[in-house]
């Protein structure tokens, strides 16, 4: 096991977790690599973190670490050499009527409604979501996962007409900023609200004089990843260097 050695993270300790379903491959069981204790992972060190490829779901820093499985790689875009396709100027240019509002991270009963919802529909065959769960589980699931941070992390709302529209959760590090997730309406098929959503995130770092869009993980054959190959050029982190 290979474990990050960098002074920042010389006090950090690191466990594999015991196996769990795979969300993204099916029939894989997936493992992770978790550093701990989660006070000492501040701002500083989460940044040294993300860099050797982990990421944070609350107040948890992880990175893939599966017995039979590499197929998880960590992605970023370099922002400076970003150009974006025909497909994803129509995409902004047909959602730039949304207003925007940063706000610090806590629970919001609006937008908990709406990741709600999205789950629903995106993930309804999802192991996870097949489970009889009592609604108050999923609230609870929710704030763990998105509404506690112990890093550098915001809200940002976007609205149509007031209408609550699209929420994204993302990180600020050293040397970018990390889209930890998003979710947005479902019910207009023509709408390209994640699209629009990555480009949004480039032009809000660049305004912030940051090198890199960290995109999380990409994964060759999971079609949930796919749209990580649309933004280039794409560096990924290949046995410890970023590779376009």
């Amino acid at each position: 096991m290979t474990l990050p050695s960098e002074p920042p993270l010389q006090k950090l300790q690191f466990y594999v977790s015991t196996g769990y379903s795979c969300g993204y491959l099916p029939n894989k069981l997936a493992q992770s690599l978790i550093a701990s204790p989660q006070h000492l992972i501040n701002a500083d060190v989460y940044s040294s973190l993300i860099q050797q490829g982990f990421r944070r779901s609350g107040k948890f820093a992880y990175r893939p670490h599966c017995e039979n499985c590499r197929e998880c790689i960590a992605v970023r875009i370099i922002l400076q050499e970003f150009t974006a396709s025909r497909s994803q100027k129509r995409a902004y240019k047909q959602h730039q009527n949304l207003t925007t509002t940063i706000l610090p991270i806590a629970f919001h009963a609006e937008h908990y409604a709406l990741y709600a919802a999205y789950q629903k529909a995106r993930h309804a065959n999802d192991a996870l979501n097949k489970e009889d769960k009592p609604e108050q589980d999923d609230a609870e699931q929710y704030r763990q996962f998105l509404c506690q941070t112990n890093v550098e992390s915001v809200l940002v709302e976007f609205r149509e007409n007031d209408q609550l529209k699209m929420v994204s959760v993302i990180d600020i590090v050293h040397d970018g900023i990390s889209a930890v997730y998003t979710f947005y309406e479902t019910s207009d098929a023509k709408a390209s609200f994640g699209t629009y959503n990555v480009l949004w995130q480039i032009e809000w770092a660049k305004t912030l004089n940051f090198p890199y869009l960290y995109l999380g993980y990409w994964i060759k054959n999971s079609q949930k990843m796919a749209y990580k190959q649309n933004f280039k050029p794409l560096q990924k982190l290949i046995d410890g260097e970023w590779l376009k």
